[in-house]
């Protein structure tokens, strides 16, 4: 598998190829990833890197990227070396090593996975939409994330591309198992109500989190705000905007960046998880997460989300960037609990359509056809 980004700082896609490279060698696959960026004492064995990378701006966030000099040189020779029966690129989009190979005559069979869901279409992707269209063209098949990310990628994919969409895997009994952490476990008059990601990324809206929680408070004085991730500090400023006085910000109980086990316990632990995310999603993995930990969940109705949640079936959505909305959602679902525990049932039964094990056989029934 080649990756666009870099191993070095924790990403969506980046977790997605390390998870399901760990679950093709549970069965025996021999896998080496090639990514970005230069080696780190925790990465595994089977990730190798081409020592150099680069940070851009991109759909919102900043990807760490590696394109010029001896990157295609040293990518190629990578594929090569390895004998691989078959390549998996991942957003081979992307101005990045996983754009490479494609340019290869003696590559093996390829397939890529799209994962990017970007609305409205960007202008620099019409640009080189032509360029795409034929560049894409040695691909035998394409996976979609999401259809949000088909979305997107159908614009730059030939039509005679065979597409199939198959979402981000979890390990569903992970997330099931986890041990209710009493720290973070709510009360009726006390709920908790969870947000994990980044602070000081807008689209992660952690700005509209914290403009829904005064209303929130207003009807549950005893709340608490549990927010897991990085920008503690940017936190902390949008909260004494909102209210210099500080009282708002008391409600409000940073945990930093968690564990992976810490992580489970977290959305087992919750009343509500609310996920404010305002835009470049192409998944939502926290949803996927969240729902089988049994946690009842509130999302902004990004595609993607509405995807995830079956049209709002396993999840109560609000208009995305609309605090107010926000507020009266979680507001309703705090004091309605059988349809909390409806919702976080439907909810775990739909976590099942993630678990590892089901996305790992269709990826190789992709496989199979392109072999044949």
């Amino acid at each position: 598998m080649v990756s666009p980004y870099s191993f070095e700082t924790p990403g969506g896609v980046q977790n997605h190829i390390r998870d399901f490279a760990m679950e093709l060698l549970k069965r025996g696959y021999h896998v080496s990833v090639f990514a970005p960026g230069r080696r780190t004492n925790d990465m595994p064995l089977w990730v190798q890197t081409n020592d150099s990378s680069f940070a851009i701006p991109y759909n919102g966030s900043w990807a760490h990227l590696s394109y010029f000099l001896t990157a295609g040189h040293r990518t190629r020779r990578w594929v090569r070396q390895g004998h691989f029966d078959i390549l998996h690129l991942h957003e081979p989009e992307t101005p990045s090593l996983s754009h490479k190979p494609l340019a290869m005559k003696d590559a093996p069979p390829m397939v890529a996975t799209f994962h990017a869901s970007i609305e409205p279409y960007p202008r620099a992707l019409k640009l080189f939409q032509n360029y795409l269209l034929k560049y894409l063209s040695p691909l035998r098949e394409a996976i979609y994330v999401s259809p949000a990310a088909g979305r997107t990628a159908d614009h730059f994919l030939p039509d005679d591309m065979p597409r199939t969409t198959i979402p981000n895997g979890i390990d569903r009994s992970f997330f099931a198992d986890a041990a209710v952490d009493p720290r973070w476990a709510g009360t009726a008059d006390a709920p908790t109500i969870g947000f994990l990601g980044r602070m000081g990324e807008e689209r992660k809206g952690f700005a509209v989190f914290a403009a829904a929680a005064p209303s929130i408070l207003k009807r549950f004085p005893a709340a608490r705000f549990l927010v897991a991730g990085d920008g503690e500090e940017d936190g902390r400023k949008m909260l004494r905007a909102l209210d210099p006085s500080g009282l708002l910000e008391s409600h409000f109980e940073f945990l930093g960046r968690i564990s992976d086990e810490d992580k489970a316990s977290f959305y087992r632990s919750l009343t509500l998880y609310v996920a404010p995310q305002t835009g470049g999603e192409s998944f939502g993995i926290v949803l996927a997460e969240a729902m089988a930990a049994g946690c009842a969940v509130v999302a902004s109705d990004l595609p993607a989300f509405v995807d995830v949640t079956k049209d709002g079936e396993c999840a109560a959505l609000f208009k995305t960037a609309d605090a107010a909305d926000c507020a009266v959602t979680t507001v309703n679902l705090l004091d309605d609990s059988v349809r909390r525990e409806a919702l976080a049932q439907a909810g775990f039964e739909r976590s099942a359509d993630f678990d590892w094990s089901t996305v790992v056989d269709r990826v190789l029934e992709v496989y199979a056809r392109a072999l044949s």
